[in-house]
């Protein structure tokens, strides 16, 4: 049985962990062409930097949790919206908001998935973000595939070159949303901007 002494130190760790990993999001968001540091970050905690490597081995660990922290809240959301009963169009129009909404709502976590705050760090970080964006498309790419061979589809853009378009969209609006030092709302005008373009390639 476990100690409540021991609970709560388990508890003041991740407390300590999560505060270093807002702060890192917080740097990201407020330093936009500042390259980060352990130095700065253990200034912005309040802890020397030797308390930092206590609880992440490196920087790298930090960007990997910020990255970490993306899939577990974009990946379910966007398996529950794939396993609705509705139109390509629709899912499709569904996680692209999804996606965009949490790299609004994100905007230091959005640097690292636009590549903007990866410059000059461990090339992994920058294959991870690859990686997550093509777990997106390939999910897409699924559900316009299931409808471009139904018989009564409207679909005539083959799946491979939609999904990639639609995610270029998503792709493309975070890194304006980034390099317009977060002015540039992702989601302003949304389904006037997605319907402008989506019906000619969903129908």
């Amino acid at each position: 049985m476990t100690s409540p002494e021991h609970e709560s130190k388990k508890s003041n760790k991740k407390s300590r962990k999560d505060q270093i990993l807002q702060s890192l999001a917080a740097i990201l968001e407020a330093s936009p062409s500042g390259k980060i540091t352990t130095a700065n970050l253990a200034k912005q905690v309040g802890v020397s930097e030797a308390a930092l490597y206590r609880h992440f081995p490196s920087k790298t660990k930090m960007f990997d949790e910020l990255i970490e922290f993306a899939e577990i809240t974009i990946f379910p959301r966007l398996k529950m919206i794939s396993n609705e009963k509705a139109s390509a169009a629709s899912k499709c129009e569904k996680i692209s908001y999804l996606v965009l909404v949490f790299a609004e709502k994100n905007p230091g976590i959005s640097r690292i998935l636009a590549g903007d705050a990866l410059w000059g760090e461990d090339e992994r970080l920058r294959i991870r973000v690859n990686q997550l964006f093509d777990r997106i498309e390939v999910q897409i790419k699924q559900i316009i595939r299931e409808d471009y061979f139904s018989s009564d589809s409207n679909v005539t853009t083959h799946p491979n070159i939609s999904a990639d378009i639609f995610t270029s969209f998503i792709e493309g609006k975070i890194a304006q949303f980034v390099r317009s030092d977060f002015s540039k709302s992702p989601t302003k005008d949304f389904n006037l901007k997605w319907s402008s373009f989506s019906q000619h390639i969903l129908g």
